[in-house]
């Protein structure tokens, strides 16, 4: 590894960061970054089945600040991993894949909201920053986030 290589790797402790790890790490990263949109989007369209039986591109485009072409084109790469089929005239609905993986993201931005409302975070701060935690965390943590919140509940 050349020196500049060292330098720009980050220090653990006062030691420098193993590489093999330090790429994990991000590595991490871009996989959540890569499945947040696709988390978001089966969850927003699971809610809006719910509540209003179907989900429209124009309702996701509002709830999401995007515009519809933006909605469009993630529904299509959707569809084409499985998990949604749109009906013409209709709406956009989850297959059953896409359920899950929508009741898969609930509940872990439950868990992490949960937590975060334990540590004694408003609930608005809670609520939105789980949103973006919920996609990063990893199972590990995400178990002990939920037994923490266990134990603060029972106290």
């Amino acid at each position: 590894m050349s020196r500049r290589a060292k330098a720009a790797a980050p220090l653990l402790n006062g030691q420098l960061k193993d590489i093999e790890e330090h790429v994990e790490g991000f590595r991490q990263v871009r996989e959540a970054h890569r499945r947040e949109l696709i988390d978001d989007y089966v969850e927003l369209i699971s809610d809006l089945i719910r509540e209003f039986g179907e989900a429209r591109q124009v309702d996701m485009a509002a709830r999401l600040g995007v515009s519809q072409p933006t909605v469009a084109k993630m529904l299509k790469r959707l569809g084409s991993a499985g998990l949604v089929e749109q009906v013409p005239y209709r709406g956009v609905f989850l297959t059953s894949e896409g359920e899950k993986l929508a009741e898969e993201s609930r509940a872990r931005h439950h868990i992490v909201e949960t937590f975060l409302l334990a540590l004694g975070i408003s609930p608005d701060t809670a609520r939105r920053d789980a949103e973006g935690i919920e996609h990063h965390v990893s199972d590990e943590t995400l178990a002990v986030f939920q037994q923490f919140s266990n134990a603060q509940q029972k106290n």
